[in-house]
């Protein structure tokens, strides 16, 4: 059928413009680096989180040469609680192939910046439209959920056509003059609709500036959109960490696979079941003390995970046998990648103020 396209591009930038978020330390610039950075932060993440660790990263490695300077392991150590950790590692990767392959410039074009590590079309478009002011769209979260209500797009999103269909409409949707200053807005205005008023559930629709030409606001059913029907499918796990400790207050980690979960990142050594972690610290053959303390529940995105502590403190250091594992001191892991609740796990037995030995 011929879907009739609104005229949305003014409304939006004008209530950006006085309304939508100006504040953030990312939009004070239309520096690449600075921009690619909060966008990629910002994927499953929420602002208020971000923002110590954009201010971090910043002080940290100042521009993209100072990054891909860098190891992948001060990059991860400095990631850690931010979760998602593919993303640091993309993130290095591309600052290394931008300094090798780009002489430290970044692409003007989102066409171009969608071929680097970590940075898909919706990343490039907010990218270049921020930076470069080029007209292209953008389709995250926010934004596809804005724009299907408006259009009344009712095509399942879970098929690749109709996400195909959804852009090429987002194309016409887009400013068409003074795109310097109105391409960073309605990108921004966008983002700020879908994160304030456009909400799943309960959108504010009265306080909308685009309500009197959204189809699903006329309908009376934004919440119906937009629609997707393949569901992520959660799954619950229970692993066993054995946190080895020498007596010399040392704890035994290894780096995980460089895929799955908190791929690259050091963990005590982990395993599926309680009976094959004792197992494995019988088999070591060092006396440790052993006590079990009370799992822990971490959410991800699609995985439940019931993590089981178990704390052995051992009369000697050993090498453990396992591939790109050492004794770490505090100093030592506290500047490594670590999965959130293993940093947690570790800060809470450093700053007991008690050796091992005296927490068992």
């Amino acid at each position: 059928m011929t879907r009739v396209i609104p005229d949305i591009a003014t409304d939006v930038v004008r209530w950006q413009a006085v309304h939508g978020r100006n504040h953030l330390p990312w939009q004070q610039t239309r520096d690449p680096y600075r921009v690619w950075l909060s966008e990629i932060m910002l994927q499953q993440t929420q602002v208020s989180t971000v923002l110590d660790y954009y201010t971090r990263f910043l002080e940290r490695f100042p521009d993209v040469r100072a990054l891909a300077a860098a190891s992948e392991s001060d990059v991860l150590a400095l990631w850690s609680g931010l979760g998602y950790y593919s993303r640091a590692r993309n993130l290095h990767r591309c600052a290394r192939e931008i300094v090798e392959t780009h002489d430290g410039e970044f692409p003007r074009t989102a066409e171009a910046l969608a071929r680097l590590p970590g940075i898909g079309r919706s990343t490039a478009g907010a990218i270049s439209s921020f930076c470069f002011a080029e007209r292209v769209p953008i389709l995250d979260a926010n934004v596809r959920r804005v724009l299907t209500r408006v259009l009344g797009f009712d095509a399942d999103l879970a098929i690749a056509k109709h996400e195909r269909a959804l852009w090429d409409l987002a194309e016409k949707l887009l400013p068409r003059s003074d795109l310097t200053y109105a391409m960073p807005r309605y990108t921004q205005g966008l983002m700020d609709l879908g994160a304030s008023l456009c909400t799943p559930r309960r959108p504010a629709c009265i306080l909308c500036p685009i309500q009197s030409q959204c189809a699903a606001a006329a309908a009376g059913n934004p919440e119906d959109f937009p629609i997707r029907t393949r569901k992520l499918v959660r799954r619950s796990e229970a692993w066993w960490f054995v946190m080895r400790y020498d007596p010399m207050g040392r704890v035994w980690l290894q780096r995980r696979p460089d895929s799955g979960i908190w791929a690259g990142l050091f963990c005590p050594p982990t395993f599926d079941s309680r009976e094959s972690a004792l197992e494995w610290l019988a088999r070591q053959g060092h006396g440790a003390t052993v006590r079990e303390l009370v799992p822990v529940f971490h959410v991800l995105t699609h995985r439940d995970l019931h993590l089981h502590p178990v704390i052995a403190a051992g009369s000697a250091a050993c090498e453990l046998g396992a591939h790109d594992g050492a004794w770490f001191e505090a100093a030592q892991w506290a500047a490594v990648g670590l999965p959130a609740p293993v940093r947690k796990l570790l800060e809470h037995m450093h700053h007991s103020h008690e050796t091992p030995e005296e927490s068992l």
